[in-house]
């Protein structure tokens, strides 16, 4: 889900990755060699901590058939007269054109928002546990901490649960901030330690009063849409009083903000997903992943509800990775990281640009 901008964090007392040289910039000033050099170090480490963990690298395709709906986030698309490609040629979808909004006659291609839908499909032809940095692309992502085209370290452990992706994540958390340890927290108890309510039981009225007093004219647009109140909460009380210290992990959301995470076998209200925070900034989203073929396709029509309502694009349900699902996915947990970010936070930049090399503004 996408929360919107954020805070920039103070990173001041953010150590570089073990073994780096640190290249903070003075103010108004970025070292761009540096960047570059502490970019390549990045994801050297990065590569390194998976290759020791028996993850295999894997590329997976920043354009496909499809992509994976969410309600929050645009994927950018290209009609495939564009790619020379022809339609007769073309493979089918599983159920093309289901329900009228899929045009089977010119079928458009996706500039992926993440990695997801391909590497489920690779776990699926029996590839073991995997990751990949990859270009990925959302349209309309701009700000501080936002590009259009950015760089996702995205795994997938296979026979993994909630437990071992937050131990994994939390490690990896560990190695490329340099400190000592993680925490974690849940959702509910984050709401109860910051604005002392239960972001499950809590009335409507109450959470609209909060918002209220953050933006009113917010407040009257969300209305009674208890994800999106929570969801501002979140963003201006509660983030950024996460990982103050050291990187945190938010874990047990909502099951109604589940995404494609699994629910929790003790108590549904919760699905198995989490982030990771570091000095109030969002780097990771994680899940025990959904498994089952038939919630996903319910999932999926959920979110193109929101998408209509909001007066946006609605895209077909019946996917590749829905398919691939029907086959049977295997057991396993999933996590997104922002390697941009991760940068950002590390030599203190007050901009995504000031780590992307070559940002959208000049590509």
């Amino acid at each position: 889900m996408n929360h919107g901008e954020k805070s920039t964090p103070d990173a001041r007392a953010t150590p570089p990755p073990a073994g780096g040289k640190d290249v903070r910039p003075s103010p108004g000033k970025i070292d761009f060699v540096g960047q570059l050099g502490f970019r390549d170090r990045l994801l050297r480490q990065l590569r390194a901590f998976f290759h020791d963990r028996g993850f295999l690298e894997v590329q997976p395709p920043c354009l496909a058939r499809d992509c994976v709906i969410d309600a929050y986030l645009d994927p950018i698309s290209v009609d495939s007269d564009e790619l020379g490609i022809p339609t007769a040629k073309l493979p089918s979808l599983p159920n093309d054109n289901p329900n009228g909004n899929s045009d089977a006659a010119s079928p458009r291609y996706y500039l992926q928002t993440s990695a997801e839908s391909a590497m489920k499909r690779l776990l699926v032809r029996g590839a073991p546990s995997i990751f990949s940095i990859s270009p990925v692309f959302r349209r309309g992502e701009s700000g501080p901490r936002h590009n259009v085209e950015f760089t996702m370290l995205e795994w997938y452990e296979l026979d993994g649960d909630a437990d071992s992706a937050i131990r994994l994540l939390g490690d990896l958390a560990v190695a490329v901030f340099n400190t000592d340890t993680y925490e974690t927290i849940s959702y509910q108890d984050a709401f109860a330690r910051e604005l002392a309510i239960d972001p499950i039981d809590a009335p409507i009225s109450q959470l609209q009063r909060l918002v209220r007093d953050i933006d009113a004219d917010l407040a009257i647009s969300i209305g009674d849409d208890r994800d999106s109140l929570l969801d501002v909460l979140l963003s201006h009380h509660i983030e950024r009083n996460l990982g103050k210290s050291v990187p945190t992990i938010l874990n047990r959301y909502p099951i109604t903000q589940a995404a494609l995470a699994r629910p929790c076998e003790d108590d549904e209200r919760f699905a198995h997903r989490f982030e990771l925070f570091y000095h109030g900034v969002e780097l990771a989203n994680g899940y025990d992943e959904l498994r089952d073929w038939r919630e996903l396709v319910r999932r999926y029509e959920s979110n193109n509800e929101v998408r209509r309502q909001r007066g946006d694009q609605a895209y077909p349900v019946q996917t590749t990775l829905v398919a691939a699902m029907k086959e049977g996915l295997p057991r396993c947990s999933g996590v997104a990281v922002g390697v941009d970010r991760i940068q950002m936070l590390q030599t203190g930049a007050k901009s995504i640009d000031e780590v992307i090399p070559l940002p959208i503004t000049i590509a």
